[in-house]
């Protein structure tokens, strides 16, 4: 299994065994990210493993996520931070999944004041993992997910590699399974928007969600041999939408 193929067979774990990972393994998770490229240049992070199988970092989060192990991002805080922080933790998400580990973010972790900064960069998001309880994996027909007709609009009929990238991008977890995401689809552009939400408690989480959206954007589009610039269009962002906020656009490239 690839990150390609592990985007449509992951699920969130949230029940783990305690069961020690080797050193190898943990040395192969740090290894991958330094390998990761970021969704935006200048921001710097950093990744700690946390091994919690004594239970002395009492991380926990409102969904009561206890595992034996975390990834803990560190990074610099600047515009899109956040979102940045989510693209790097899924990758890692979906590679995790490949080594037959399962894993799920933390929404509210609690960490003592001295494990929050690290030098010029704060905590900004977390995932738990380690070995679980059952599969790690679904089929994808099991995932609760909006199909494309819910959240597409398309100006004109779009080719077989728009629609396999917005699956992928569809297929991305989100913070309460919201899936804030929704696309305007014309030619070689993605227009993407954030659906606005009644709650605050919702939104707050939308640049990590759309962080990780994307993350399942860019395996696609290395996977179909696609280049995708991500910029933000004046004549868009200037628009006031009623249900939706606009936030990046996506250029492809065959």
């Amino acid at each position: 299994m690839n990150l390609y193929e592990a985007i449509f067979v992951r699920k969130s774990v949230r029940n783990y065994t305690n069961e020690a990972l080797s050193a190898q393994m943990l040395e192969d998770i740090l290894v991958q990210f330094d390998e990761i490229k970021g969704l935006f240049g200048g921001i710097e992070t950093e990744l700690a493993i946390f091994d919690n199988r004594e239970g002395q970092y009492r991380m926990l989060s409102m969904l009561g996520i206890k595992a034996p192990y975390y990834l803990v991002l560190y990074s610099e805080e600047k515009d899109k931070a956040l979102m940045n922080a989510g693209y790097l933790l899924e990758q890692l998400s979906l590679y995790l999944c490949t080594r037959g580990l399962g894993s799920c973010f933390v929404g509210n972790p609690f960490l003592k004041k001295k494990y929050v900064h690290r030098e010029n960069k704060r905590v900004m998001a977390v995932l738990a993992f380690g070995k679980a309880k059952g599969p790690c994996t679904r089929k994808p027909a099991e995932a609760k997910r909006l199909t494309l007709a819910e959240m597409c609009v398309y100006k004109e009929t779009p080719r077989q590699w728009m629609k396999q990238l917005l699956d992928a991008a569809r297929m991305a977890p989100s913070s309460m399974n919201s899936q804030p995401w929704r696309f305007v689809v014309f030619d070689n552009r993605i227009h993407i928007f954030s659906k606005k939400h009644a709650s605050d408690r919702l939104g707050r989480w939308d640049e990590l969600n759309f962080g990780i959206m994307f993350s399942h954007m860019m395996v696609m589009a290395e996977e179909l041999w696609l280049d995708v610039d991500l910029i933000r269009l004046d004549e868009l962002s200037q628009k006031n939408f009623p249900n939706n906020q606009y936030v990046l656009s996506a250029i492809l490239r065959p």
